[in-house]
């Protein structure tokens, strides 16, 4: 079964940088779009972000601007490179296979890796 680690989080202050990475056992990312996704403290999980197998990508209004998304097919991971964070950034980060170009997630869900921005 695949499974999706995503790493990179921590705490930083607004205005500050992160860049999350999102790594899979086997080879789920040839053929598939990614996404990344994030779930704000008591609210539901939001899309953020996501990459076709070819490299096009489409974000939230919320991130556009500040935030990338990019992939390494040979080494089965996506980024998401966060800059000009802001203390509404603050959730838990997910990726996930994902439908192009609804984004609709599928596929069962990592670990997530925490983002706290401080004001």
């Amino acid at each position: 079964q695949v499974q999706l680690v995503e790493s990179g989080g921590g705490l930083v202050q607004a205005g500050g940088s992160l860049r999350l990475s999102c790594a899979a056992s086997g080879s789920i990312f040839n053929g598939y779009a990614m996404g990344w996704y994030r779930q704000p403290p008591g609210k539901q999980r939001e899309l953020v972000a996501i990459i076709g197998s070819g490299g096009s990508t489409k974000y939230a209004d919320s991130v556009k601007g500040r935030f990338t998304i990019s992939r390494d097919n040979a080494k089965n991971t996506v980024y998401l490179q966060m800059n000009s964070l802001k203390p509404e950034d603050t959730a838990v980060y997910y990726c996930n296979k994902c439908v192009w170009p609804s984004g609709t997630p599928f596929g069962s869900w990592g670990q997530g890796t925490q983002v706290t921005v401080s004001s």
